[in-house]
């Protein structure tokens, strides 16, 4: 077996597949290659928090998870210390609770809507990069064989196969005094406090749902998520032996955290259930992003502490930010350097993640001197100020990239709020024009740049680029040459050169 292809993307999972999606709204049908059987049933996480729960309704993907996207969270953590996000004006954290083995099933049915290929039981074995393309080895379940194609993006995880048969090292560290013990379970209904849902645990009173409850032994969270209740306790100084994990380790993990003994039982329901141990942790971001023809995206490029649900938000839009302008170089009329500006945009963002996972592994940790420092952090999270930033860097909305523009608008460079999400579901570029004037604009464009008359926030027009970050805006009800002459560079610094160029 042997053919060509633009894109191959080394994984199935949400990463790979909303990169395949991407791609395949831009024009593009990649394959996709997967080295497990059959979709795996476990989850590894169990819900998106932050800016992608609104990029997937923005592209229409919402509404097949969970329907209509509801109102921001009244209420998050951070390093095991509550935000009460009612003290803030502009609350940016949504939370989508769902399995991830659900997620991954949407998007790969999306995909397949799409016309992408996805080959199940095909793992990446080797690769050869020259000026034209990448020549991969794959192991298919009928043999090897090789595969051609254009580019490669790794989405194959933190151990990715693709980083390293490209040379592109991983630095960072690894942690290895904990032991985090999960599993699905039971609770006896007498210990749900039927006020707050949470879990009452004698001597320590009621530990509210999905809060990180911390203690000097460790930590612990119940969660009664609507698949099913999940309780993690997380030792620091824990022993991981390589056995399969057991209720009663789990119990006796709880009692050592707690000081109290919870009676789990097995879970309900059919499952799959969870039952896992890990031990330690690593933080690492990849040397580079891109190697020639070869890219990474999200676990494969940064590997962090779960702490706070970072993951999915970083990674799946890792791919949002790949998959217009890997799309745009293959049609050709992307401008010089727009490929190079994924990593410039998206490793200062990884760096943030890798830095707040790491400030909330602090708070949490054993000591007196810990316990002084959270007693004191507790009262700077009164402040609507302070719970307005760490909202803001917990769901991205503090993100701002570059653009580029010699007097930028408020708005450029950020994430556009308030937009109807059908105008987005194509997830291509767009100029939305409160004015009705700058159609004329766009005439060089419009084969890649659609443009709509309608009400904005904030501005009276804007320039979306497809990952729905503004790369243009005015205020301006009457827009003159000057920002006429500004739209034009920005169409031209993101879109390439007008057709009549």
């Amino acid at each position: 077996m042997s053919d060509t292809t633009s894109v191959v993307i080394a994984g199935a999972g949400p990463n790979g597949l909303m990169l395949a999606c991407e791609l395949s709204l831009a024009g593009i049908r990649p394959v996709v290659l997967e080295k497990l059987p059959e979709r795996s049933e476990e989850n590894r996480a169990n819900g998106l928090v932050g800016r992608i729960v609104r990029m997937l309704d923005r592209r229409g993907l919402h509404q097949r998870l969970a329907g209509e996207i509801g109102p921001p969270a009244p209420g998050y953590v951070f390093g095991a210390m509550r935000l009460d996000l009612t003290l803030i004006e502009e609350n940016p954290v949504n939370i989508l609770p769902v399995p991830q083995r659900r997620l991954a099933a949407m998007l790969e049915e999306r995909a397949l809507e799409l016309g992408v290929e996805i080959r199940r039981g095909h793992a990446l074995a080797g690769l050869a990069q020259d000026a034209d393309g990448v020549t991969l080895e794959v192991a298919g379940p009928a043999g090897s064989y090789r595969q051609r194609t254009g580019y490669l993006v790794g989405a194959d995880g933190g151990t990715s196969v693709t980083r390293k048969l490209s040379g592109i090292d991983f630095p960072g560290f690894t942690r290895d005094s904990s032991v985090s013990r999960t599993a699905n379970v039971s609770v006896p209904g007498s210990l749900i406090d039927p006020a707050t849902g949470g879990l009452a645990v004698p001597g320590r009173g009621v530990i509210p749902p999905f809060f990180h409850y911390r203690t000097d032994q460790g930590l612990f969270v119940y969660a009664p998520l609507p698949t099913g209740t999940l309780v993690t306790a997380v030792e620091w100084d824990g022993i991981d032996d390589g056995s399969p994990l057991t209720f009663d380790e789990l119990r006796e993990s709880t009692q050592r955290v707690l000081g109290a003994d919870i009676p789990y039982g097995p879970p309900a329901g059919e499952g799959p259930h969870l039952l896992r141990r890990l031990a330690g942790g690593n933080t690492r971001i990849a040397e580079k992003f891109r190697d020639g023809r070869v890219l990474l995206v999200g676990d494969a490029a940064h590997v962090h502490s779960g702490i706070g649900g970072p993951g999915l938000n970083l990674g799946m839009q890792d791919a949002i930010g790949l998959g217009w302008k890997l799309a745009a170089h293959i049609h050709g009329w992307a401008p010089p350097g727009l490929l190079d500006t994924y990593e410039a945009e998206r490793r200062p963002v990884a760096e943030r993640v890798v830095m707040h996972t790491q400030a909330q592994s602090a708070l949490i940790a054993p000591g007196v001197e810990v316990t002084a420092l959270r007693e004191l952090f507790g009262e700077l999270l009164r402040l609507p100020g302070t719970v307005q930033h760490l909202a803001d860097l917990m769901s991205g909305a503090d993100i701002r990239y570059d653009m580029g523009a010699e007097e930028p608008h408020p708005l450029t460079g950020r994430w556009a709020t308030d937009i109807p999400a059908g105008l987005t579901a194509t997830a291509r570029p767009l100029l939305l024009d409160s004015t009705g004037s700058l159609a004329e604009e766009l005439a060089g464009w419009r084969d890649r740049v659609d443009v709509v008359t309608a009400p904005t926030t904030g501005a009276t027009a804007v320039l979306m680029r497809p990952d729905c970050y503004v790369a243009w805006a005015t205020s301006a009800p009457e827009p003159g040459e000057g920002e006429r002459k500004a739209l034009r560079a920005a169409l031209e610094r993101w879109f390439g050169d007008p057709l009549d160029a």
